[in-house]
């Protein structure tokens, strides 16, 4: 039986734990939290996922709220004009819904199911001296914690980071008592607000720890007027600075908003980091190597509500790579493949992302104008969210943008 160590239990990690969990592997997940302390904690992320990542949980019978979580039908954009109106304004409807589970009620199950079934699951923040430690009974070490000391081993990719700073300043606040959204209160969608020159914001539905909730996420420019959050600890504070914020640039959001209180005091959060791609290979001190898992290896921004999905991706690839491989050795010839294989996938993502953070050129603005319109239009661009391989064939080139319109105008 081949051993695996996985260090890191959010979608990534634990998604491949459970994975090679029900293929026979012996697995040992190292988590820096309970699943209690999970549950009770703060928020971590927004996690809109889309139906292909969806569907990969589907695969390994791990939707356990999919029969809970609000059905997302659609994706709408709205871009703020003059004043206080909207130049823009319309939803593209999703071939396959989307859904939002908190992460906190996802991965204390997940980790709950994983230690129910037999995984060793060990509660420890570890640190590069104790890979280097462990690694030597392991057949293969993953590394799916994104964030401390274990990301320095993997060394930034330049060609694919464009970007050396944060882009955005990110505010999430979990809130009950959000009405309606007037076009469309028959269905749920995710609204994507475009506000120029200022930034974005996001409103989704979701299941929390306390039920069906709603979620408001600013993106804002750093510098700018939503880049107010930082050092904001009082959970009502963030929420008082966040309708404020709703009712001066999206009063359209901002009219179902104005009962709207927090799930918890768990539910808000905010920061902001880098998008950076990272090689994906790590070498501990005694030489041993790692493989970087999910947002160690490829985290964009949040934009474009990628990551769950991304992460969710590349485990499904992972997984698929070390089954294959069999009784092989896991040496740095197959992780580098491991990891090409899922950036055949995770590019498209990246490029999306990385050019939805830049000003929008004349051609999308007139794209996202003439969805409002065409609603075949609007459904491709929508869909687009859980493929972004698509846009390679409309978006980015003003002429294949014209091209695409003009066929779309005269179906």
């Amino acid at each position: 039986m081949r051993k695996v160590l996985i260090v890191g239990a959010g979608q990534a990690g634990l998604q491949i734990a459970l994975g090679l969990q029900s293929k026979g592997y012996e697995v040992t997940l190292m988590a820096n939290r309970t699943a209690d302390e999970l549950r009770s904690g703060r928020v971590m992320s927004t996690q809109l996922m889309f139906h292909t990542a969806l569907q990969h949980e589907r695969d390994l019978e791990l939707n356990f709220w999919e029969s809970q979580a609000p059905d997302i039908e659609g994706v709408g954009i709205s871009v703020a004009g003059p004043g206080t109106g909207r130049a823009v304004d319309w939803v593209g409807r999703l071939e396959g819904h989307a859904q939002s589970v908190d992460q906190r009620v996802k991965m204390a199950g997940w980790m709950e199911t994983f230690a129910r079934r037999g995984g060793q699951l060990v509660i420890h923040g570890a640190a590069v001296s104790d890979l280097d430690y462990f690694s030597r009974t392991y057949d293969l070490v993953l590394v799916a914690a994104g964030k401390g000391e274990l990301v320095s081993m993997f060394e930034r990719d330049a060609e694919r980071s464009p970007y050396g700073a944060p882009q955005r300043a990110l505010a999430v606040a979990y809130v009950h008592g959000l009405g309606p959204r007037a076009e469309h209160p028959e269905f749920d969608a995710a609204r994507c607000n475009l506000l120029p020159g200022v930034g974005e914001l996001f409103v989704m539905p979701t299941l929390t720890t306390s039920g069906r909730a709603d979620i408001l996420f600013w993106e804002g420019v750093p510098g700018g007027p939503l880049d107010v959050f930082r050092g904001v600890k009082d959970p009502g504070e963030h929420l008082a600075l966040t309708l404020e914020l709703l009712e001066r640039f999206a009063p359209w959001e901002y009219a179902r908003a104005t009962r709207v209180e927090l799930t918890d005091a768990g539910g808000t959060l905010s920061g902001r980091y880098a998008p950076t791609v990272r090689k994906p290979v790590g070498r501990l001190p005694s030489g041993g190597l790692v493989l970087g898992v999910g947002d160690v290896v490829v985290a964009n921004d949040p934009v474009t509500g990628q990551g769950s999905n991304s992460a969710a991706k590349c485990a499904a690839s992972y997984l698929a790579s070390i089954v294959a491989h069999g009784d092989r050795p896991f040496d740095e010839e197959w992780m580098q493949g491991a990891f090409d294989r899922y950036w055949d996938t995770a590019r498209h993502a990246t490029k999306w992302t990385n050019a939805m953070l830049g000003v929008a050129p004349g051609h999308v603005l007139g794209l996202l104008g003439a969805a409002g319109g065409i609603q075949a239009v609007a459904d491709r661009f929508a869909n687009g969210f859980d493929d972004p391989a698509d846009f390679e064939h409309y978006f980015y080139e003003a002429g294949r943008t014209e091209e695409y319109l003009a066929r779309a105008a005269a179906a």
